[in-house]
């Protein structure tokens, strides 16, 4: 959707309409990802792809049927066992596209939405693909704004927050509802594609208890880079294949590395050397969690060696020291599913609870940090 952006755009404020085909999954080698577009505008002009090649020729002539019909259709392509140059996949994989006609009255937001992807600001779009809701029909939520209609007001309602959850994350994928958006029904199926690049995680100490948090952070959709300045233990083998493994000082990697309102730092070096001036750069930069690992004992010298350092006390609240929740943990796992859940707790505004123990909504409207959205 990005590289064609600048076409869309253009057709869509000529009020010119145009054939929106989407990916919104696949399965086996398909050769590209949920969230493919292919478009054709005027004059029959394409742009985009949804395959590589495979199948572009019938997704052209389904958008020409969408455009002329004015209804969004759902099509599944895939490999022909009998016959390997029938329409389909000749990789083997399957895709499903959904290919939606285009125009101001049908998508209202559209514009909105270009806008936002095209200056980097974050927005999921929620589109209907299935079940007894208007099959094309959008939503749009940014962190604290939502746009369009997706039929029914608790639909709306329910899918707005799993698309923040998912914009927080910068992921993309299907979800299911009952009709009036019911957590555990799957009569409607809804595409949500994140226009938000996934958060960071910068795990710093290349321990066993990194190894866990660097694989619970690859499940909750972070990028996940872990450093350490000790090259005996900063070995790709020792993680998980998506983590990147960096060899260098911390504090120096980090005063070169970009982060957000989205980063997570997790500083598990336990080492004054290391630490501290670790610290020092972390607590002064843009992030939605710092936590450092150590005991009572290592935590209180620590806060008074960044104190010696010059921290301000509103610097020195952000750390969330020892790191992670009360959960009795004792393993490197476990001790990464403390870590995990206070990020999540941290980023939702979430008690750390039981809820068994709470009352009223589980999911609140609020939020701690606001840049992420609300749920």
């Amino acid at each position: 959707m990005r590289d064609i952006l600048p076409t869309l755009e253009r057709w869509y404020a000529a009020r010119v309409p145009f054939g929106l085909a989407t990916v919104v999954s696949v399965s086996r080698s398909a050769p590209r990802e949920p969230g493919a577009s292919m478009a054709v505008g005027p004059d029959d002009e394409v742009v985009g792809s949804v395959s590589g090649g495979c199948v572009e020729g019938a997704v052209f002539e389904l958008a020409q049927e969408v455009l002329a019909s004015g209804e969004a259709r759902l099509e599944t392509f895939g490999y022909s066992d009998e016959d390997a140059f029938a329409v389909g996949l000749t990789c083997g994989g399957e895709i499903t596209v959904l290919v939606r006609p285009v125009t101001s009255e049908s998508d209202p937001t559209f514009g909105a939405v270009a806008a936002s992807v095209a200056s980097g600001e974050p927005v999921t779009v929620a589109t209907v693909v299935d079940g007894p809701a208007p099959r094309g029909a959008t939503l749009a939520a940014w962190p604290t704004t939502v746009a369009g209609t997706l039929g029914a007001p608790g639909l709306d309602v329910a899918v707005t927050a799993d698309a923040r959850g998912e914009l927080a994350l910068g992921a993309t994928g299907l979800r299911h509802y009952g009709p009036r958006g019911e957590r555990r029904e799957d009569a409607v199926t809804v595409f949500l594609q994140s226009f938000a690049p996934p958060p960071r995680m910068l795990v710093f100490g290349a321990i066993d208890y990194a190894a866990a948090v660097a694989r619970i952070g690859s499940f909750l959709g972070y990028r996940v880079t872990v450093c350490d300045a000790r090259p005996v233990f900063a070995t790709p083998k020792r993680f998980p294949e998506p983590v990147e493994v960096v060899v260098d000082w911390p504090h120096r990697y980090l005063h070169a590395t970009a982060t957000d309102e989205r980063t997570v730092i997790c500083v598990l070096t336990h080492d004054p050397k290391f630490d501290v001036p670790l610290l020092e750069e972390a607590l002064r930069r843009p992030a939605a969690y710092i936590g450092a690992m150590g005991s009572r004992r290592t935590h209180h010298e620590r806060m008074e060696r960044l104190i010696e350092a010059g921290l301000t006390d509103d610097e020195l609240s952000r750390l969330r020291s020892p790191v992670g929740l009360d959960l009795g943990a004792r393993t490197p796992e476990e001790v990464a599913v403390s870590v995990a859940a206070e990020i999540i707790a941290l980023r939702w505004g979430g008690t750390g609870a039981p809820l068994t123990a709470t009352g009223g909504a589980i999911h609140t409207n609020g939020s701690a940090c606001a840049t992420n959205g609300s749920a």
